[in-house]
């Protein structure tokens, strides 16, 4: 069994919502119960993931254990950003201005549009024929 988690958070981005559960250890990530590198094949998603790390200097201090449902690779990968934001200020409030400055606790509020009815997609309408 695993050792208790310091903290467990939520960050949640798009449709995708991550809960991250930090323990002190090494720096090894766990998604979904697969491997970091396995869950993020890209580079960029992998660097999204750790800017809270980096920006607090603690990439080699703890280990991440996170489940992600909902939403694409893109909003998984920020949501799990924020939840790892959100843990590292409950365990070192004085990390809180610097993750605050690089806007790693603002939540993004920007969603998909919602369809309209007469419309192919929320703002596509079907083609006009004169004759």
């Amino acid at each position: 069994m695993a050792t208790k988690p310091l903290t467990q958070t939520t960050g949640r981005r798009k449709e995708a919502v991550a809960r991250a559960r930090l323990r002190s250890g090494n720096g090894t990530h766990t998604i979904n119960g697969k491997a970091f590198d396995v869950y993020f094949p890209t580079a960029m998603q992998r660097m999204i993931v750790t800017e809270a790390l980096r920006v607090a200097e603690v990439e080699e201090s703890y280990d991440v254990d996170a489940t992600i449902h909902g939403g694409g690779s893109s909003g998984q990968a920020g949501a799990l950003r924020m939840a790892i934001a959100r843990s590292l200020v409950e365990i070192d409030p004085e990390s809180r201005p610097a993750l605050k400055k690089a806007g790693l606790l603002t939540r993004d509020p920007r969603k998909k549009e919602s369809k309209k009815y007469g419309l192919v997609k929320a703002r596509k309408a079907k083609q006009y024929t004169k004759r």
